[in-house]
């Protein structure tokens, strides 16, 4: 995208860069993200009601649970991991959002965020005031539609991730997260294969319903089998087709497999 940059100082008196000037025309993410609902003549309507801040530094929360709803945000950069807290205090990972995706529905059907969303890296988001929004998509009737079509897919989400949680062993929920991630990058015109984790091997535990332990295990093994290329939170997919068979195979052929591939 395309920006003017400005400085501006947050609380410990650190420097950040903060874009200004930004619009949706200029977004490189525009095609992933809400703009693609509307046309070229209507942009400057949609844009007139976006916010664009400062960044979020890695560990700053957009929101925390029980705030009052009153945005959606579009992930400009960066990236977040959305959480709860279990009755034991504990961050139970409810998701992750990379560059073009919406978070923040979760406060919706009550006007409380459920959830928290902290940014995993330095980040930054298109806040996009609801009030205003569903104002605009009485007049572009095409927005609302694609709004739906997001709670829809955040509906699905859920659905397979409880798939995934209950009925696959350890090795497809990892190998499935990373088939995952490689589609959401595909689609912002990156590299299928190869790409960072900007989450912790303890949150993909922690969202996967595995001790980081077992993930750190697997990714070894994947390591050590040739399927993948692990530098820190570089990842490269050496034998995409052995991780694909890996994500959709029975439990007992899993570790067979990762040894033959």
């Amino acid at each position: 995208m395309t920006a003017t940059a400005m400085n501006e100082t947050n609380a410990s008196g650190e420097r950040l860069s903060v874009a200004a000037h930004v619009t949706c025309t200029d977004c490189s993410l525009s095609p992933l993200c809400i703009p693609i609902a509307v046309r070229d003549d209507e942009i400057a309507e949609l844009d007139s009601i976006i916010k664009r801040s400062r960044p979020l530094r890695k560990g700053e929360h957009l929101f925390r649970p029980s705030d009052a709803f009153q945005s959606v945000f579009a992930v400009r950069s960066g990236a977040f991991k959305t959480y709860t807290l279990t009755e034991e205090g504990e961050e139970q990972v409810t998701g992750f959002y990379l560059p073009g995706e919406i978070l923040g529905m979760d406060g919706l059907s009550t006007n409380l965020h459920s959830n928290a969303a902290k940014a995993l890296e330095s980040s930054s988001v298109c806040e996009i005031p609801f009030g205003k929004l569903e104002v605009l998509s009485v007049r572009i009737p095409t927005l609302q539609r694609h709004f739906f079509q997001l709670m829809s897919r955040e509906i699905q989400a859920d659905q397979q991730l409880m798939l995934l949680l209950t009925k696959k062993p350890a090795e497809e929920r990892v190998g499935s997260f990373l088939l995952n991630l490689s589609a959401r990058y595909t689609r912002r015109g990156l590299s299928p294969n190869r790409f960072r984790l900007p989450m912790s091997r303890n949150d993909i535990g922690n969202f996967l319903g595995l001790a980081v332990e077992t993930v750190s295990r697997i990714f070894t093994r994947l390591q050590q089998s040739g399927v993948l290329a692990v530098d820190g939170k570089e990842i490269e997919m050496l034998k995409r087709q052995a991780l694909i068979e890996m994500a959709n195979s029975p439990a007992h052929c899993n570790a067979a497999k990762i040894r033959s591939a």
